[in-house]
């Protein structure tokens, strides 16, 4: 009899949280997001919970308007390298921008995490959705969308290659010969195209799992033709369950177009469960948070995916104004949505900007309700796992505590995991050697 499918699950490590004002709770460590003894208290829980990743976000561009968060945090390598020492089996994924860097570094760096955590690295390939980013790269202008993943096309195809450089039995290190590595199985890479030219080969071997995992988040269509075809994982965002399930039946179909076994691309929308004892309680610990938000903060936090648009110079109460493109370069998807949204129910500009910075959770309510309707999503084919974030003090921990336990008790997430390296975990074949391939059809 064949095993059920299981779930996937990721902890967002996210310090202060994404809102403006989450930071303001009494529960919240107000320096979260630069302190280590919180984010190693995070990943030893989620681990504890035999989760199969822990994410860290980043950004490239801040202003006086940014979440607190986006303020001072740390830089996902460093602090993902740090975290490998204190576990043993999650998945470290950590953002890095193909706009704003260079193949033969970020190669190395997460060639190095991989080695470093024993094969458990992923890269979340972004392209840097805000145009001031190019302000601290000595760049004239920010790439426009469509550039942006041209460049991150072939950006990961250097990548790749480079780790390639080196096929997994290259290093003999033969004491008694003298012979350290075979030259037969170190490549160079050669590589010269329209945004890069690398030589290679690169200093640092593949690790047990190869390469290390990309996940991916756009939503565009460019966005979704390239997580189809580049990514191993990919990160989403939706508030009802049909959504989800037309996304990821087209990011699937996508796949398969492409050649690839659609099984091999993991779909994992983004939630933030609230989980009380009780529907009342669940629902006191979201009103908490809304009540710490201002209508101002509201409206500067909106303002971030509308390259900091200034809203202030609108009526509050007046219907959402008409902002044409503006938006359409940095969070697309994202923006388009939220102008479609607040056409069509014509809400007013308040009512989106508080909509939009403390969005009520699709999953709240007691533990047997979030995880009803994390079965749900699952079987209905609207996910293959989901990334847990906080929304309110101690989301993660009360997931963990509360509703980890019955979807085990169901059979839809492991008690035990699987492998030692990410893609194990997720089911995600090695890649092969590109070297040691080409050897083998010879």
């Amino acid at each position: 009899m064949a095993s059920r499918k299981q779930l996937k699950l990721g902890a967002m490590l996210h310090g202060v949280g994404s809102s403006t004002s989450l930071w303001r709770h009494p529960e919240i460590p107000s320096d979260a997001s630069v302190n280590f003894e919180v984010y190693k208290r995070w990943v030893e829980k989620a681990e504890a919970g035999k989760f199969d990743l822990a994410f860290v976000a980043d950004g490239l561009y801040i202003n006086e308007k940014s979440i607190p968060h986006f303020l001072n945090r740390f830089e996902p390598i460093t602090i993902l390298s740090a975290l490998a020492g204190v576990s043993k089996h999650i998945g470290l994924v950590g953002t890095l921008s193909t706009s704003y860097s260079e193949p033969f570094t970020v190669a190395r760096q997460f060639g190095s995490l991989d080695h470093i955590s024993g094969g458990r690295a992923g890269w979340n390939i972004v392209t840097s959705p805000l145009e001031g980013s190019a302000l601290n790269f000595g760049k004239q202008e920010h790439p426009d969308h469509d550039k942006r993943y041209r460049i991150a096309t072939e950006y990961l195809e250097v990548t790749r290659g480079l780790w390639d450089s080196w096929e997994d039995d290259a290093f003999v290190r033969d004491k008694a010969s003298g012979v350290f590595f075979d030259p037969a199985k170190l490549h160079t890479l050669n590589h010269k195209g329209e945004f890069f030219s690398v030589q290679g080969p690169l200093n640092i071997a593949r690790s047990k799992q190869g390469h290390p995992v990309i996940f991916q988040a756009g939503a565009s269509e460019v966005g979704k033709d390239y997580a189809a075809r580049e990514a191993d994982a990919v990160f989403t965002g939706h508030e009802t369950v049909e959504d989800a399930i037309a996304f990821y039946q087209d990011v699937k179909k996508r796949a398969a177009a492409f050649g690839r076994n659609p099984d091999h691309v993991k779909i994992f929308p983004g939630i933030a469960p609230v989980v009380g004892s009780t529907e009342e309680e669940a629902e006191r610990k979201y009103q908490e948070v809304v009540d710490l938000v201002s209508a101002e903060n509201a409206l500067l936090y909106l303002g971030r995916f509308f390259e900091h648009h200034d809203f202030s110079q609108y009526d509050l109460d007046a219907p959402f104004p008409e902002l044409g493109d503006l938006g359409r370069n940095s969070f697309q998807s994202g923006t388009d949505k939220i102008k479609a949204d607040a056409k069509a129910k014509g809400l007013t500009l308040r009512q989106v900007a508080l909509s939009v910075a403390t969005p009520r959770p699709t999953f709240i309510g007691t533990a047997e309700q979030v995880a009803d309707k994390v079965q749900e999503w699952f079987e209905r084919g609207a996910a293959d796992g989901f990334m847990i974030g906080s929304s309110v003090p101690r989301g993660l921990e009360d997931f963990i505590d509360h509703v980890v336990p019955i979807l085990q008790a169901r059979g839809l997430f492991r008690t035990e995991y699987e492998s030692d390296t990410l893609r194990g975990n997720l089911g995600v074949p090695i890649p092969e050697n590109r070297y040691a391939k080409s050897a083998q059809e010879a």
